[in-house]
């Protein structure tokens, strides 16, 4: 088992074995154009550029190559994020295999212990129910554990640490808690006691995370984007990395107010996530 990856700077490193290929949808903008460059000129792999009479088409363009195995990484780029979800989820030649759970997974940097921890939902599902839930944990996890994270760590946010009726995604959080071999889920816990053994210990409560939570779970899109949001308007200088997860392969989608670095590192952490399977096809196509 590799060692964790605890910093961005190690994420890039590791990035760097193999080659991918990347197909990026209207990549007209100076971001997006910036972070595709230092993409290649890393090493890190190959880009596509798909343009088309209009962004649907370009959007349904770029999925197929995906699809058929011509490129491995679909990104978004000058084009409405309702435009490539369309193409995305499409069912006859869509990337959400049957049954899956579509995601978004962010990637942020805690400043006082250096670690990386994977943030769920901000982006994507509004209100989880329990099943979508258990698959956003699952999302995470199988992240973490490329990221070399044997046994993530899981907290489940809320405003306090009390199961109660009044607020129902408690009672979803006491079915998911667990303790195994493989992974800890604990909750609820606010996001202090989540992230901080400091927390914890003030507030005389135990979890068996630790206050070390390698991947934070929010109890709908509101808690989780309005902390999303408000973490890079309070730290500008904090790094982050996002992907949607869940479907064949992975997607980088970028919001409009994103730096070229956090696009870069979105690409990275995507090529991190790249199954086994595609993974050795984009070896075998760089070698």
């Amino acid at each position: 088992m590799q060692s964790p990856i605890t910093t961005f700077d190690q994420l890039l490193t590791a990035a760097r074995s193999g080659t991918c290929r990347v197909a990026c949808i209207y990549p007209h903008d100076a971001g997006t154009l910036e972070a595709l460059a230092r993409f290649e000129a890393a090493g890190l792999g190959s880009v596509v550029h798909i343009d088309g009479a209009d962004p649907a088409e370009a959007a349904a363009r770029a999925v197929a190559l995906v699809r058929e195995g011509r490129a491995d990484i679909l990104m978004k780029g000058l084009v409405g994020t309702d435009v490539l979800l369309r193409a995305v989820l499409d069912k006859a030649c869509g990337l959400l295999p049957a049954g899956n759970v579509l995601t978004h997974l962010a990637l942020c940097e805690t400043p006082a212990d250096r670690r990386l921890v994977v943030f769920t939902d901000v982006a994507v599902i509004p209100f989880p129910t329990h099943e979508q839930r258990e698959a956003q944990i699952a999302s995470a996890a199988t992240l973490c554990r490329r990221l070399g994270i044997a046994r993530p760590r899981v907290g489940l946010v809320h405003c306090s640490e009390k199961t109660s009726d009044k607020f129902p995604v408690t009672r979803s959080y006491e079915r998911l808690r667990c303790c195994t071999d493989e992974l800890i889920v604990d909750g609820p816990l606010d996001l202090l006691c989540c992230l901080s053994e400091e927390a914890l210990r003030v507030k005389g409560l135990e979890s068996p995370t630790g206050g070390k939570s390698d991947i934070v779970v929010f109890p709908d899109i509101e808690a989780g984007n309005t902390f999303y949001k408000s973490l890079h308007l309070l730290r500008p200088d904090l790094h982050s990395a996002a992907i949607l997860a869940g479907t064949s392969a992975p997607v980088v989608l970028p919001s409009r107010g994103d730096t070229a670095e956090t696009k870069l590192l979105s690409l990275a952490l995507a090529k991190m996530s790249l199954p086994a399977s595609r993974m050795t096809e984009a070896h075998a196509a760089g070698a």
